[in-house]
């Protein structure tokens, strides 16, 4: 009996789906392993046992490749992080500060997961403006989720949105200096990911639930 006509284009689109996912998996691995230099169209059809010939009809070149991959991870990563950071799931933990500290600590664990691949992106977004462009993109889509997530906490300044923009700026620049610099660029003092983790926890509670002097 033939195959019903109706499932090949669903059997295509399954391979096509498994042949996109085998091609992202490749290049995270590859500019996980040696950065950008080590993402070529051929290294990602040998890793993911494929065609030179396919990859170019996907994404036209290595440019085209470079930009699905870092679409692809930074969508991933913001759902990731927004999976733990939802306004519902933060409004049942009824003290303010326990529901900032899950915030933090979500973009926190998520961003130090995937350490290696963020560190490539934010490097090269210093002189790539394209993926400079697309990392502003989904950072500014995880402010607009931190604040959505802590509409409901009880914010101690005069602008409760201005506070919280500023809190999510800090958090960001602290861990993208982390994973760009290292831990030891500005001290000798060892401060391993949990401790600054904790210590970006308090810091972030205290700024937002502490009124602020003159006020």
């Amino acid at each position: 009996m033939t195959e019903p006509s109706t499932a090949r284009p669903a059997a295509l689109q399954d391979r096509s789906r498994r042949s996109q996912q085998d091609i992202l998996q490749a290049g995270y691995a590859l500019l996980e392993e040696g950065g950008v230099d080590a993402l070529t169209v051929a290294a990602v059809a040998e890793r993911a046992g494929m065609a030179v010939g396919s990859i170019y009809r996907r994404f036209g070149d290595k440019e085209g490749l470079l930009l699905a991959i870092q679409r692809a991870f930074t969508e991933n990563l913001q759902a990731e992080i927004t999976g733990r950071m939802s306004a519902e799931r933060l409004r049942i933990l009824r003290d303010p500060a326990v529901a900032i500290a899950e915030a933090v600590g979500a973009i926190t664990d998520s961003f130090q997961a995937h350490e290696a691949l963020l560190r490539v992106f934010l490097l090269l977004g210093t002189r790539h403006e394209a993926v400079r462009a697309e990392g502003s993109r989904v950072s500014l889509e995880g402010n607009r989720h931190f604040t959505e997530a802590l509409r409901h906490t009880p914010v101690a300044h005069p602008n409760p949105e201005a506070a919280l923009d500023f809190a999510y700026r800090l958090i960001y620049a602290t861990i993208a200096h982390r994973i760009t610099q290292g831990e030891f660029l500005e001290s000798d003092r060892p401060l391993p990911w949990t401790e600054l983790r904790s210590h970006l926890q308090t810091a972030v509670a205290s700024y937002l639930l502490d009124a602020p002097s003159g006020h």
